[in-house]
């Protein structure tokens, strides 16, 4: 029997995984403003060659406008305010308690699915969201330190931090929503990406052109290693990450697809205490797996 499903999914997780940690060893150094806008421009080339080798043209100009639209809002609002917040999230309280608060997502997306769509929600979704939140709060409440060497939970940068890794997910769910608007009709996903980076690349750039920041952007990336690190963060994340997320839905249900390529939390247990020297205690680790169960029974609804 193929697994290839199966495997595509958990390599998901480990880009993203993987992603986040780069991100935050080079926004420690620079600053997430600087790694949120150079890793959307890397990714944004990646996809451009990409694109062209899948569809003759970097870029689907023949997009209708209503498509264009949503999925242009999408990118704005998923990648450059919801990764934005979360990236700085990942200096604050680091990859893995972020990590674990982005499993609110699906959460806020199937709030949003109800308000605005009239989805109503099963009452096994229910209880996956009920159990998702449940194990989320437990980890967050938890009154030991969370790193050695940041932030306390006792100090206000944690629960800025929280408070961030939150908004990211309501970023994330909201520019999800709208993907969804814009994919309608069969509409490629490797198509709907591009258009996503390329307009959180334009808005993002011309932001910082305007503050006349472009320069000082370009100039912090003559640090190899930093480099480096947006790099691969970029490519995985952004592009091979996506990439694997797309073959594993295509050729497994939803429910199993989504729930291995929610363990990135679990993946990040052992790669913060090695690297960044967190202190995780067995509440922590019980209440990451409880919350990925609940996702688990939110999608396994569907």
């Amino acid at each position: 029997m193929s697994i290839y499903g199966e495997i595509t999914a958990l390599l998901t997780s480990v880009c993203w995984a993987f992603s986040s940690v780069m991100f935050t060893k080079a926004g420690r150094r620079l600053g997430s403003p600087i790694v949120n806008h150079m890793r959307l421009w890397i990714a944004f080339v990646a996809l451009c060659v990409i694109h062209t080798l899948l569809f003759g043209s970097p870029f689907p100009f023949d997009i209708e406008s209503h498509r264009f639209l949503y999925l242009g809002v999408s990118g704005v609002v998923g990648y450059v305010l919801g990764d934005g917040l979360l990236i700085e999230s990942f200096l604050l309280i680091g990859p893995r308690l972020a990590m674990l608060l982005m499993l609110l997502a699906p959460v806020f997306s199937a709030f949003l699915a109800w308000v605005l769509l009239g989805e109503v929600p099963s009452a096994l979704e229910i209880m996956g969201i009920l159990v998702t939140i449940g194990g989320i709060a437990w980890v967050v409440a938890e009154k030991a330190p969370s790193l050695n060497n940041a932030t306390s939970k006792k100090s206000p940068q944690y629960a800025v931090g929280i408070a961030l890794g939150i908004g990211g997910a309501v970023g994330q769910a909201v520019g999800l929503l709208l993907s969804r608007l814009g994919l309608e009709g069969g509409y490629s996903t490797i198509s709907a990406n591009q258009v996503r980076v390329t307009c959180a690349a334009l808005v993002l750039g011309l932001f910082y052109l305007l503050q006349k920041k472009i320069h000082t952007h370009v100039a912090k990336l003559k640090d190899k290693k930093t480099l480096v690190e947006i790099a691969s963060g970029a490519l995985t994340g952004q592009v091979l990450g996506v990439v694997l997320s797309l073959e594993a839905i295509a050729h497994i249900h939803i429910g199993i697809a989504s729930t291995l390529m929610s363990l990135s939390p679990i993946l990040l247990i052992p790669v913060s205490y090695l690297i960044f020297k967190e202190k995780i205690s067995a509440r922590a680790i019980i209440g990451t797996i409880v919350a990925l169960l609940g996702v688990g029974l939110l999608f396994f609804t569907s």
